[in-house]
């Protein structure tokens, strides 16, 4: 009887406890999801001859708008993002019966920068655009 109460016990401590690598999959899951204007939005969206409407539909609304030597508008969209993410775990039965426990845990955090300009001609329609991407 004593045998098999030890074994559940070590069974329900074990199923409470994650790996390290489990973590760590867990906060790449979780940077996946994140981001609203992305490079591949630009890619796949944005077009010569598009309207300004139809750009801020697209990509919202821009963080600067100028104009160049010729007074065409220019949209420049600038964007920063710092996500960190956590995830951790510990054998909170097996610290209260055997006084030791074990726990796991993985953290990450990165950094992102999107800078787009879009150029309007006079008709302003977008005549050009230009990303640049970054992640550390």
């Amino acid at each position: 009887m004593l045998k098999l109460s030890i074994a559940m016990f070590v069974l329900i401590a074990a199923a409470g406890c994650q790996s390290a690598a489990r973590h760590g999959a867990d906060v790449q899951e979780a940077h996946a999801g994140s981001g609203n204007l992305t490079v591949g939005t630009v890619q796949r969206e944005i077009r010569v001859g598009m309207t300004g409407a139809d750009v801020a539909q697209v990509l919202g609304s821009p963080n600067i708008v100028t104009t160049d030597e010729e007074r065409r508008e220019v949209w420049v969209y600038d964007r920063i993002s710092t996500d960190t993410a956590y995830s951790s775990s510990s054998g909170g039965v097996g610290i209260l019966i055997l006084g030791a426990g074990r726990s796991a845990g993985a953290s990450s955090t990165t950094q992102k920068t999107l800078t787009v300009i879009v150029k309007f001609d006079a008709e302003k329609r977008v005549r050009d655009f230009a990303y640049h991407s970054s992640k550390f």
